[in-house]
């Protein structure tokens, strides 16, 4: 018996299992930054989309999915690499000044962004007969009190838990029984009307999709989670997975609203109005999936933005910070994280507050942040000084320069149409 109980000790474990537990190791910055994209806002981005222009711009969420897995693997690098934030890297390669403009536009615009999260929570609590003053108080002590009172590895199982609630979006879209040889031709056929509702929808697609607090958040994550060089393969396997499920999301959001919405010819303005709108069309199940899934997103969002904006803050004075420091050792990081969540919950609460106004300037600042952030990205990706021997190669660079190229072009014919409608 002593044989057989000393040949179950010493089985080896086999290598199969050794690179899944690497990378289950791992995991975490990528999923949780590319899935925290599917905000409210991203909803109802891809529902008015679908709504309106049925499977026809798919193939923009596809354009704007591939520059989220190559910008995302160049943040989650260089934070690995330099173990610095995205905000400390612009201060120290580009100047006091870069740094303080870039952190401020951030935080401001991460106010704007967060009302939004909290906006459908509200939105979708209200589908289930809840009122916006008893759901936006709980969710913003929710992620108050999982941030404050959680260490690190304990956040991030509760961050992979809320994810799974994405799921939802997928089985509403199988139960709207979409055209998938539409979708198919959506997906690989560039076509757009050069309209100003189009335009918009397309770069509103692509900036929220690669959200600037997106991008700030993955770089110091990986930082906070302590992830080497040697972990930089599994890494991108990472990076890889949470931005193609992004895009998979998204993608179930827009044919879902295209096989309903746009075939009945009904309009939308934002998510919730087209989880009420599903109701009729493919039933009250796929109707509460959509409310879910909203709820879900806006907590996931809820939690992340306001860690994205501490992560600046504290890079911005050089007092970088991590979840598993306590409140006394990081009173900055957690006292802006408290700010920008109450901030955020108290405008919602505010009857007659502008909204909508809030939003607008929200999406535009964060279009125009967005790209010196992606030229302060590609300088950083160049800078053999900081980066080493992970120091961009000719050819990610030119990949770099194309995205960049089509950002900037996008974004100023939105500008052109705010303000020349």
């Amino acid at each position: 018996m002593d044989q057989v109980k000393d040949k179950k000790k010493s089985t080896p474990i086999s290598p199969k299992k050794i690179r899944l537990g690497a990378l289950l190791a791992v995991m975490g910055p990528g999923v949780i930054a590319g899935l925290s994209d599917d905000d409210p806002a991203g909803i109802t981005t891809y529902s008015v989309l679908g709504a309106k222009y049925g499977y026809q711009l798919l193939w923009t969420l596809v354009a704007s999915t591939i520059a989220l897995i190559v910008f995302q693997d160049l943040g989650a690098r260089i934070g690995v690499v330099t173990r610095q934030g995205m905000i400390g890297l612009v201060r120290q390669k580009y100047g006091a000044r870069s740094g303080t403009l870039s952190a401020t536009a951030l935080i401001i615009a991460n106010i704007g962004t967060m009302t939004a999260e909290f906006a459908g929570i509200a939105a979708a609590g209200q589908l289930f007969g809840l009122s916006k003053y008893l759901t936006v108080p709980i969710a913003g002590l929710l992620v108050s009190f999982l941030v404050l009172r959680g260490s690190f590895a304990r956040v991030e199982k509760v961050f992979f838990l809320v994810s799974g609630v994405f799921l939802a979006y997928i089985i509403a879209g199988y139960l709207s029984h979409p055209n998938w040889g539409q979708a198919f031709k959506g997906v690989i056929t560039p076509t757009m009307p050069f309209t100003h509702d189009a335009v918009y929808i397309a770069t509103a697609t692509l900036g929220t999709t690669l959200a600037p607090w997106g991008l700030a958040f993955i770089q110091s994550y990986a930082v906070d989670k302590r992830l080497t060089r040697d972990d930089l393969k599994l890494l991108r396997v990472d990076v890889w997975t949470g931005s193609l499920l992004t895009g998979i999301i998204g993608f179930f959001v827009i044919i879902t609203c295209a096989a309903t919405l746009n075939k009945q010819g009904i309009t939308i303005d934002d998510a919730s109005k087209a989880a009420q709108a599903l109701k009729p069309l493919a039933g009250t199940l796929a109707k509460d999936l959509f409310a879910i899934g909203l709820i879900g997103a806006a907590l996931l969002a809820a939690s992340i933005l306001p860690l994205s904006t501490a992560y600046s803050v504290s890079d911005l004075t050089g007092r970088p910070a991590a979840l598993d420091d306590s409140p006394k050792e990081a009173p900055l990081f957690y006292a802006t994280f408290g700010v920008i969540t109450s901030v955020s919950a108290i405008l919602i609460l505010i009857p007659g507050a502008p909204l909508i106004t809030i939003l607008v300037v929200t999406q535009i600042l964060n279009a125009v942040l967005l790209l010196p952030l992606l030229i302060y990205m590609f300088g950083i990706s160049r800078d053999k000084r900081l980066m080493g021997e992970f120091v961009a190669t000719k050819t990610m660079r030119n990949i770099y320069a194309i995205i960049i190229g089509i950002v900037a072009i996008a974004i100023a014919c939105m500008l052109w149409f705010t303000v020349f409608p």
